[in-house]
């Protein structure tokens, strides 16, 4: 019986030095490129001179000490129609920026970054967008009941098609909630939407409760750009077990020296209306 006891300490012991051992998996390398964050955003109500534009260098995914900011590169934006063109300022950290840009709504612009012997280009056009016709909170319209969320609704123009980008976030959280909206089944009436947080401590996402802050923002896009988001934004989604694997997304930025040397990132122009929401 001693004899028994000593196997099976013996075997437990065996089991649980096995749990100690160390697998090292290979994560792949990619090439780095250039990543252009040319996000122009005209604020109702606002001159929208001032714009920024960010380039950064792709890393490796586990890669958190290399800095990824570019200088030295020469940027500029030009409208297609006039041929004025604005230049952006290396401020040295990766921003570059400008405070004499010239918005003009449905006018095609054309981006262009010189860097490392190579031009980068992308021309796209700068969407209106209407304005927000109502924020409210509510309980009825989300997955349950007992549940705040927050709606939006909006007047779609008639007789066109319109792409919308909707961007919430709590005050106080990391991440922005992106929803991409076409107008194809509510071409000219009254589109609304809700958004609703559901508690899960795994995340540290609490449900939305009095006092609590959102602020909206309504964009115009384009139909390429939609294109564009509504792939980034599924990738980004949880699917589950049987979801596609991310890959990497090209945006509309051509390297014209180098094709093959593409970079990632988008130039986007929109108008854009923000709101703020208080729960009640």
């Amino acid at each position: 019986m001693n004899l028994l006891r000593i196997l099976i300490a013996i075997l437990i012991a065996v089991l649980l030095s096995s749990c100690t051992d160390v697998v090292d998996i290979e994560v792949q390398s990619s090439q780095s490129r250039l990543t252009i964050e040319a996000s122009l955003d005209w604020e109702k109500g606002t001159l929208g001179n001032e714009q920024t534009i960010k380039l950064s260098s792709s890393t490796d995914y586990y890669d958190t000490s290399t800095n990824t900011s570019v200088t030295g590169a020469s940027v500029k934006v030009a409208n297609d129609n006039s041929g004025v063109e604005f230049l952006f300022t290396d401020q040295n950290n990766g921003n570059y920026t400008t405070s004499s840009f010239v918005p003009v709504v449905n006018q095609s612009y054309t981006l262009t970054v010189d860097y490392n012997g190579e031009t980068f280009t992308a021309t796209e056009t700068l969407m209106p967008v209407v304005d927000i016709s109502e924020l409210s909170q509510s309980t009825e319209e989300g997955f349950s009941d007992d549940v705040l969320e927050v709606n939006i609704a909006f007047e779609d123009p008639v007789e066109e098609e319109n792409y919308y980008l909707i961007k919430l976030k709590e005050r106080g959280d990391l991440l922005v909630e992106l929803f991409d909206v076409d107008d194809e089944f509510t071409n000219g009436n009254e589109i609304k939407l809700f958004y609703e947080k559901e508690e899960d401590t795994d995340t540290n996402t609490m449900e939305f409760e009095q006092g609590d802050i959102v602020d909206v923002e309504l964009l115009g896009i384009s139909e390429v750009y939609y294109d564009f988001i509504g792939i980034l934004i599924a990738q980004n989604e949880d699917s589950g077990p049987f979801g596609t694997t991310p890959v990497a997304l090209k945006g509309n930025c051509i390297n014209v020296t180098t094709p093959n040397n593409y970079a990632y990132g988008y130039f986007r122009l929109t108008q854009v209306v923000k709101e703020t929401y208080t729960f009640e």
